[in-house]
């Protein structure tokens, strides 16, 4: 079977049939369901000395719009994948973008939501939920992350040095694409889910598949999370010890009082002392694992 093949094998018919990308354009500004954004602390990264700005990814059924960053001039720029929230690539995500590409990354969030819907634009979370992220299959988010990488590669990144982070619902996404591509050398989950229900979209989640893990992933968890059971991080910690090479060298690390979504600084979340030291472990896990 070609990989097209499986693929469609894989994805319920219902994500590929309708040949609509509801999200052609990012636009600019914090997502509804978000306000109101605590300016106060919201970090803004300035693109000055960038190549920054929206692009257009050729996937399977046509164009995903992303944002991307990385050092004016650069060449061969290792690339790392940022997956947003349940909110899509809204500011706090291309603003992250631009923090590492100040680093010398070529970041990329693509919006994964694009045929389903902008979550942006949805005031409440559980209509976000049932709407759109309930409704996006995961075989066609990592089909999407693979044609992100292609992009990049074919822009003169150099994707042989690839990793990937994501928050939220973008950390769970981290530890499935950290067990889908081979190519991966590192990967870093900001507090994603560990378990959940079973369906046609959501067949496995990241508790299933440590066996599977090719790149090694560092997750970064809140000891207050209420959404998070510490007994979920804790089984995950067990299941990493007896899994894949990737997942032995895999690592866990727990912020006791920090609550869900302590990286997000515009929201009331926002834990400054956790979410610096965060960012230092996931660069320290990138320049570890050669990215």
């Amino acid at each position: 079977m070609n990989p097209d093949s499986e693929l469609d094998a894989l994805i319920p018919a219902q994500s590929f049939d309708r040949r609509t990308f509801l999200v052609t354009s990012l636009g600019a500004g914090f997502a509804l369901a978000t306000q109101p954004v605590m300016a106060q602390t919201a970090i803004k990264t300035e693109a000055a000395g960038l190549l920054a700005g929206e692009i257009k990814v050729p996937v399977k059924d046509g164009e995903m719009v992303a944002y991307r960053a990385l050092p004016q001039g650069a060449k061969k720029a290792p690339v790392v994948l940022v997956i947003s929230e349940i909110f899509g690539a809204h500011e706090y995500i291309r603003d992250t973008c631009r923090r590492l590409a100040k680093l010398g990354y070529c970041a990329i969030a693509p919006e994964l939501f694009a045929r389903q819907g902008d979550p942006r634009t949805i005031e409440s979370i559980p209509d976000i939920q049932a709407k759109i992220t309930s409704k996006t299959p995961d075989a066609q988010v990592m089909s999407d992350l693979d044609a992100t990488v292609a992009w990049a590669a074919a822009q003169g990144a150099d994707a042989s040095r690839l990793a990937i982070t994501g928050f939220c619902w973008g950390g769970r996404i981290t530890w499935l694409y950290s067990a889908h591509n081979p190519q991966l050398k590192a990967g870093v989950a900001w507090y994603g889910r560990l378990v959940g229900v079973v369906n046609e979209f959501t067949p496995k989640h990241p508790s299933d598949l440590t066996g599977e893990l090719k790149a090694p992933v560092l997750g970064l968890y809140g000891g207050l999370d209420t959404g998070i059971p510490l007994e979920t991080v804790e089984a995950m910690e067990g299941k990493l010890k007896t899994g894949s090479a990737a997942a032995r060298a895999s690592e866990i690390y727990l912020y006791d009082n920090a609550p869900h979504a302590f990286h997000a600084d515009y929201r009331p979340s926002y834990r400054k002392e956790e979410a610096a030291d965060g960012w230092q472990r996931m660069l320290a896990w990138f320049a570890k694992h050669g990215v």
